[in-house]
């Protein structure tokens, strides 16, 4: 089964409060996962960020919506328990608790309010309604990542052969190879010998060096072109080597890499345009967000 969503979550949350006893975040994340059925596997899904649980945020984001409706309370740091209110919810044994049915009190239709901005709210009112504040920002977060990736992926096959070596030399010294941004220059498109296009130090102190190939391939690069490197690579007796292509590898062109005794790194397209974002690259900032928690610490001596 997928993560439960955050309005699913909200019903049996308040009923585990319905004892009137105190409650810590951590004590119903664990029954509720255990309530309904979830696997570890499906505990550990991360968000996109990979920050937090995604089960462990929609159960806090289902505790927040139901605080500001006045079913819930804070009582001391991370503690909660229901309210008068949250009994009286509870007495009228509701089928399901979401969004819209705490729009009929007062307070959280004034948080609505609050978190409006353009008439908008926060959670549009979609068919992703169902994610919380931080999967809808993650989510938009991606969408525009993966379309600036395309958009550098099309570049970068439309650069000139020169040009694209020189994105390779910067992206490769971003990403932390190559020693001084001259020694790059040097060793990146000099070679030309036996299939390798250049020689990069592997650290800053060269104390080992990783041979280059970078072509902007059209087509799938199959297992021939990586078999002609690997042997290139014998030939220079190296042991390490990086192939970059603006398109994608076959999979028995991966599956040959992960079997021989040399290491070498299959960069295609996709990745390509990832590290180039990663290590900006090609790209500059317009805009940059700080998503903050409240610090349940600062307010733990005040309980």
């Amino acid at each position: 089964m997928a993560v439960p969503d955050y309005e699913s979550i909200m019903l049996p949350l308040l009923k585990i409060t319905g004892d009137g006893q105190e409650h810590t975040r951590t004590e119903v994340v664990d029954a509720l996962a255990l309530q309904m059925g979830l696997s570890d596997d499906e505990r550990a899904e991360l968000l996109p960020s990979g920050t937090e649980p995604k089960f462990d945020n929609r159960v806090g984001w289902a505790r927040t919506y139901l605080k500001k409706a006045g079913l819930l309370e804070y009582t001391g740091r991370a503690r909660f328990r229901i309210t008068g209110r949250g009994h009286e919810v509870l007495a009228t044994n509701p089928l399901a608790i979401n969004r819209r049915f705490l729009e009929q009190f007062p307070e959280f239709r004034e948080f609505q309010r609050a978190t409006r901005e353009d008439n908008r709210p926060l959670v549009e009112e979609t068919e992703e309604r169902h994610l919380t504040p931080e999967e809808t920002l993650e989510a938009s977060y991606q969408s525009l990542r993966g379309a600036l990736a395309q958009e550098l992926l099309e570049r970068s096959k439309q650069c000139s052969p020169h040009f694209f070596e020189k994105l390779v030399i910067d992206l490769l010294i971003a990403m932390g190879y190559g020693g001084s941004r001259k020694d790059a220059g040097q060793a990146i498109g000099r070679s030309g010998d036996g299939g390798i296009d250049g020689i990069i130090k592997e650290d800053k102190l060269g104390l080992d060096v990783v041979y280059v190939q970078a072509k902007r391939w059209d087509g799938v690069v199959g297992r021939p072109v990586v078999q002609g490197f690997a042997g290139s690579l014998e030939g220079q007796r190296a042991r390490k080597g990086v192939l970059i292509t603006t398109s994608q590898f076959s999979q028995e062109a991966r599956e040959f890499v992960s079997k021989i005794e040399k290491k070498i790194v299959l960069i295609d397209g996709e990745q390509l345009a990832q590290f180039m974002i990663d290590h900006g690259v090609g790209v500059t900032e317009v805009a940059s967000y700080t998503v903050k928690r409240m610090d349940l610490d600062y307010f733990g001596d005040d309980q």
